[in-house]
């Protein structure tokens, strides 16, 4: 019989564990817990039959124990954009690889600032000791405040949720780095299809598309509103079909970017030849569009690990490991070309 069968009907328990490395189950519990007061040999052997028995912790026991939950909280927007699923997967590896676990929450409604407190409340309630707002829009209010001094909090886009903190990927940048490759490749002037103005970055990219061009003394056409889907990527498109002298446009995400060229080649427009398209994200699907996109990559992984990391660092009064550098880049593809002539 294997060690682990005490009875076919229990899972192990500590007390087995100490029986078969030959310790007090207080010591097992000490192991467990990380306590500096234990010889290393006598942790291996704790280590060596918890391994053997197939231990797993309880983790309402070990926090009842502790009285920390080690668990994240993370507010989203609900949708489908990629950017939501890679920033997610930051937080998740750099909570995992600190003992942590996420709880997320969702919220359908973005304009509505109860539906964000009610998600706070929530992982409250589900014992999160840290939440991460993995949302870009403003969630500055006196109640969300009162929140985030309560339970440590921080902003995937930003160090803090003060007015003044920095971003952590320039948008501004971001929409620089879009408008001046096509002017500099010759274009007379961009066309830009926005994002939802309720989002931080889709206002930040828009007012960098305008002063770029401003700059060069080049007045700015109207913008094309868009909501982040391909749908109303495609709308657009067929919007910019129908303006003979656009030949480049600035694009806010790279899902609207896939519909609006979908609609410049039903309305017989080609991409790059007849109008050139930049967009913003890179993400897995940019490369293998038709045309492959030029687009601006952020790095959203990292977004995420930063995020987490600084939570877990304030919620354990550390300091928060260093970060690789979050500038985007611009990613040149086949969508982009000189305007003929």
């Amino acid at each position: 019989m294997s060690p682990r069968r005490q009875g076919a009907d229990r899972a192990p328990n500590q007390i087995d564990v100490a029986r078969v490395a030959g310790v007090s189950a207080q010591t097992v519990s000490r192991v467990l817990s990380g306590h500096p007061n234990v010889r290393p040999d006598t942790a291996q052997r704790v280590h060596a039959a918890i391994e053997t028995l197939g231990y797993r912790i309880h983790a309402a026991a070990a926090s009842l124990a502790s009285g920390r939950t080690r668990i994240l909280g993370m507010i989203v927007v609900s949708t489908d954009r990629y950017s939501s699923a890679a920033l997610g997967a930051g937080v998740e590896k750099a909570a995992a690889a600190n003992g942590y676990t996420v709880t997320t929450a969702s919220v359908a409604d973005h304009s509505s600032s109860s539906a964000f407190l009610d998600a706070f409340d929530r992982l409250e309630r589900q014992g999160a000791e840290g939440i991460v707002l993995g949302v870009p829009i403003e969630l500055d209010s006196p109640a969300m405040r009162a929140r985030t001094e309560r339970t440590p909090s921080t902003r995937s886009e930003v160090a803090s949720l003060q007015p003044d903190a920095p971003l952590l990927v320039d948008q501004h940048a971001i929409g620089r780095l879009a408008v001046e490759h096509l002017l500099d490749l010759g274009h007379r002037t961009v066309w830009h299809v926005g994002g939802d103005e309720y989002w931080i970055e889709g206002r930040h990219r828009r007012e960098a598309w305008e002063q770029a061009l401003r700059e060069r003394d080049i007045v700015p056409p109207p913008v094309i509103p868009g909501e982040w889907t391909p749908e109303s990527g495609y709308r657009a498109g067929r919007t910019i079909a129908a303006i003979p002298d656009a030949t480049a446009v600035f694009v806010s995400s790279d899902e609207m970017a896939f519909g609006l060229i979908r609609a410049l080649h039903e309305a017989g427009r080609r991409v790059p030849e007849d109008v050139s398209v930049v967009s913003v994200d890179d993400i897995a699907l940019a490369a293998y569009a038709s045309p492959a996109l030029t687009t601006v990559r952020q790095p959203f992984e990292e977004m995420g690990r930063a995020a987490a990391l600084r939570l877990i660092a304030h919620i354990e009064g550390t300091d928060a490991d260093e970060v690789s550098d979050l500038h985007p880049e611009l990613v040149i593809r086949a969508s982009t070309a000189p305007p003929r002539g």
